[in-house]
C-alpha cells in the first residue's frame, strides 16, 4: 500500500510542476513584449566655432545637422553656429573641401549649454583626366585651319584705335561718366569760391580778348568756306 501512494502522489505533482514552468515562460514572453520606457533626453543647447586644422581659420557655412533628422544650421561667415539637440544626438560637419566628421553629444552633462571647437581637416580630390578637342573630326580641323581668318597684330589694331579722326568722333559723342561729371561740378565750385563776394570778369571788357578778336577778323578767320 505504500508503493501505490507513492507512485500517486509523484503522478499528482507533476502536472503542477509543468503549470508553473508554463507560466514562468507566459510571464517571461509578456514582459518581454512590453514596451522599454526609456528616460526622456534633456535637451542640449551645443554652440561652437569651425575652424581648420592646419591655421585654425574659421570656415564659414559650413553645414551642421542632427544624423537621422531634418534638423540643421549652417556656420556664419566666422565659422560659429548654435543649434538645439539631444543628447546623445550625432552632429554631423560637412564642407566642401573637407573631411565630414561626426560628434556624439554626451549625455554626462551637468548643464543645459555645451560648447565645443570642431577642426575640420582638408580633403583632397583627384578627378579622372578629361581630353577636350575643339573638333570632333579631322576634317573639320582642316576646313577651320584653312579658312580661318588671321587677325591684325596688337600694333595694327592700336594704329587703327588711335586714329586721329576717330579719336575724335569717339570723343565726341563719348558721354560723361562719373569722375568727369564729378572733376566738370567741383571746376564750377571752385569758380564760385574764387570769385566769393565780388562780380566775375566779363571777356567782353578784356582788351587781349579784343585784340584777339580783330587780329583773327583780319586774317580772315570767320569768313565762310563753302
Amino acid at each position: 500500500m505504500s508503493g501505490k501512494s507513492a507512485s500517486s502522489s509523484a503522478h499528482r505533482q507533476l502536472p503542477l510542476a509543468a503549470a508553473v514552468i508554463a507560466l514562468a515562460i507566459m510571464a517571461g514572453w509578456a514582459f518581454a513584449q512590453q514596451p522599454t520606457v526609456r528616460s526622456p533626453r534633456n535637451v542640449i543647447q551645443v554652440s561652437g566655432i569651425v575652424v581648420t586644422g592646419d591655421s585654425l581659420a574659421p570656415v564659414p557655412y559650413t553645414t551642421v545637422w542632427v544624423k537621422n533628422t531634418r534638423r540643421g544650421t549652417i556656420t556664419d561667415y566666422y565659422g560659429f553656429f548654435s543649434i538645439a539637440v539631444h543628447e546623445r544626438d550625432t552632429l554631423r560637419f560637412s564642407a566642401v573641401g573637407f573631411k565630414e566628421f561626426q560628434f556624439v553629444v554626451p549625455d554626462t552633462l551637468t548643464q543645459n549649454r555645451y560648447s565645443a571647437i570642431q577642426v575640420m581637416t582638408r580633403d583632397t580630390v583627384y578627378l579622372a583626366e578629361t581630353l577636350i578637342y575643339p573638333w570632333p573630326t579631322r576634317e573639320q580641323f582642316r576646313h577651320a585651319f584653312l579658312h580661318t581668318e588671321i587677325p591684325d597684330d596688337d600694333y595694327d589694331r592700336a594704329m587703327r584705335n588711335l586714329a586721329r579722326a576717330d579719336m575724335k568722333e569717339r570723343l565726341r559723342h563719348y558721354p560723361m561718366d562719373g569722375s568727369m561729371n564729378f572733376k566738370h561740378v567741383m571746376n564750377q565750385q571752385a569758380e564760385r569760391l574764387y570769385y566769393a563776394g565780388q562780380a566775375p570778369p566779363m571777356r567782353i571788357f578784356d582788351p587781349l580778348a579784343w585784340g584777339q578778336f580783330i587780329q583773327a577778323w583780319r586774317e580772315g578767320r570767320f569768313k565762310r568756306s563753302d
